[in-house]
């Protein structure tokens, strides 16, 4: 060790390296290891001086540079660790005296010791453990790395059991099995959760029947939507004409095409509004300004409850079957890809008609839009809905993980669609002529805040 601590010294040479220790030092396991190693394994985040034992860097009294060890967590030796309760506070480990973590094969040993008893069993190493002083080593923190034959005849002699030590195989065992117990569990707290959740309440259940109802009537075609829809040809919205400022295009007839059924579309909006008793109580201004608002959202809803993923088509206003393309160059632009997306991601929700009626009243009471007067009465409203809504939603107990909250990310999307289409509806004024337009459309629509 001597001869090994002379020569680091001649390879530093006349002018030693910054980070070597003093030559005076006697630690000679710290010269043991050349400087430049040192920093080297600092720097990748792995500190080679950890591999001396706490003492011998505490009885060091040479002066290591900070440095050497800025990335070494380990040499924080001053943060505790995680230790079991029933522990009392310091105990040593039963073999080595070391501050101990734990009961470790039927004994109270520290981390070190529980490693060499584990490597040394499943290894078979002790057939070939020696002691150079007729085994009558004493074994500390000091002194355990010294004599490995001394250090397992003690871990025997405290009654560490060689039993307990798994194999390979029975340690991937035990492992599969307490995944096995910890998805058990987990599945066993969703389900006594599920079972906690509030359901609706007698009045909740009025009001989900009230919108569910209110959809219904002004929802057209029902559920017989799909024998009742007609395709819109194919030869219609495939070749858009007239290039619009933004980059999209516009194809005319199927513009005309859609502008056809949008008033009905709307007007069903409207009756579907009125016919909910929260709204028929706020002032006649505030009322224009919600359905000016959720109009767009709440059509792109019902379209998007439509996506049939064989023909990949949306039908709109419960009668007119189109395509992405179709759609999009007759005047949406961008926002037939929101809506069609949209379709695609409720359609693993399989949503009810009381979800989808629930959806709409809390877009249609949104009490951030601009120019409204009522707005704590509106919020108090919206509350009242989602509150029924989570309730319902409890009831359905659904098997998507957090339905709830995907939910709700939908209005943020069916949000983000009327705000796009308030924007799409300016290009749509310029590019096609002003009486393709009908009358409740642009009323609706214009003056929109983008």
């Amino acid at each position: 060790m001597v001869e090994h601590a002379n020569s680091t010294q001649t390879e530093w040479g006349s002018n030693p390296h910054p980070l070597a220790p003093p030559r005076h030092c006697k630690t000679t396991a710290l010269h043991a290891v050349p400087p430049l190693f040192r920093v080297h394994a600092s720097i990748i985040g792995r500190c080679s001086v950890t591999y001396l034992a706490p003492n011998v860097m505490n009885k060091c009294k040479c002066a290591v540079p900070a440095q050497l060890h800025r990335n070494c967590k380990s040499l924080s030796l001053s943060t505790p660790g995680y230790v079991p309760s029933y522990l009392e506070k310091d105990e040593p480990c039963v073999v080595c005296g070391d501050k101990a973590t734990g009961y470790h094969y039927r004994c109270i040993t520290c981390e070190g010791c529980k490693g060499f008893f584990r490597r040394t069993i499943q290894k078979n190493l002790h057939p070939s453990y020696t002691c150079k002083y007729d085994g009558c080593c004493v074994i500390d923190k000091i002194t355990r790395n010294q004599c490995q034959l001394c250090r397992f005849k003690k871990c025997i002699a405290v009654g560490m059991a060689m039993d307990l030590v798994l194999d390979d195989d029975k340690r991937v065992a035990k492992r599969r099995l307490i995944e096995e117990n910890r998805e058990r569990r987990r599945k066993e707290e969703m389900v006594k959760t599920m079972q906690t959740r509030p359901e609706p309440t007698q009045s909740e259940w009025e009001l989900i029947r009230i919108v569910t109802e209110a959809h219904r009537h002004t929802n057209a075609q029902g559920s017989h939507w799909k024998q009742k829809r007609k395709f819109l040809p194919e030869d219609i919205g495939q070749s858009p004409v007239a290039p619009t400022s933004d980059g999209d295009k516009v194809d005319l007839e199927a513009f005309s095409e859609f502008t056809k059924i949008i008033t009905p579309a709307i007007t069903r909006v409207v009756d579907f509004a009125k016919k909910l008793p929260m709204f028929s109580e706020l002032p006649c201004e505030d009322q224009i300004i919600l359905l000016k608002g959720c109009c767009m959202e709440i059509m792109s809803l019902r379209a998007a409850v439509r996506y049939d993923p064989e023909s990949e088509t949306l039908t709109l206003s419960g009668e007119m079957a189109v395509k992405r393309e179709q759609l999009k160059n007759g005047g949406l632009g961008v926002v037939s890809d929101a809506i069609f997306d949209l379709g695609k991601s409720l359609a693993q929700f399989n949503l009810d008609d009381s979800e989808v009626a629930l959806l709409q009243a809390v877009l249609l009471m949104s009490s951030d839009r601009t120019g409204l007067t009522s707005v704590e009465k509106i919020e108090k409203c919206q509350e009242t809905y989602l509150l029924a809504f989570e309730h319902y939603i409890n009831h359905r107990k659904h098997n998507i993980p957090h339905f709830w909250p995907k939910l709700l990310m939908k209005v943020t999307d069916l949000r983000m669609i009327g705000a796009c289409h308030a924007s799409r509806f300016l290009h749509m004024k310029v590019e096609c002529p002003t009486e393709l337009f009908p009358p409740l459309f642009l009323e609706v629509f214009e003056d929109q805040e983008v």
